[in-house]
């Protein structure tokens, strides 16, 4: 699931800014493409959604250079 589609369900978007830390209207602004994901931010995500949004999701043409560890990692 991409953070677009996570934040969509009716309290989700606020939830993950009170479990992460991140503005809701930061929150808002990524979920909707205006803004990046901060990499720094991305396990913090994944981990705040039970893995619904993951780094490889997030990033999809990087995660493997920014994240080695997940290439063993079978999970989308």
């Amino acid at each position: 699931m991409n953070l677009r589609d996570y934040c969509a369900i009716r309290g989700n978007q606020s939830d993950l800014a009170r479990k992460t830390g991140i503005s809701p209207s930061f929150i808002y602004q990524i979920a909707k493409g205006l803004k990046p994901v901060p990499i720094q931010s991305a396990a913090l995500i994944e981990k705040s959604t039970n893995g619904r949004v993951t780094r490889k999701e997030m990033f999809p043409d990087t995660w493997h250079l920014i994240w080695p560890e997940l290439a063993g990692d079978q999970t989308k």
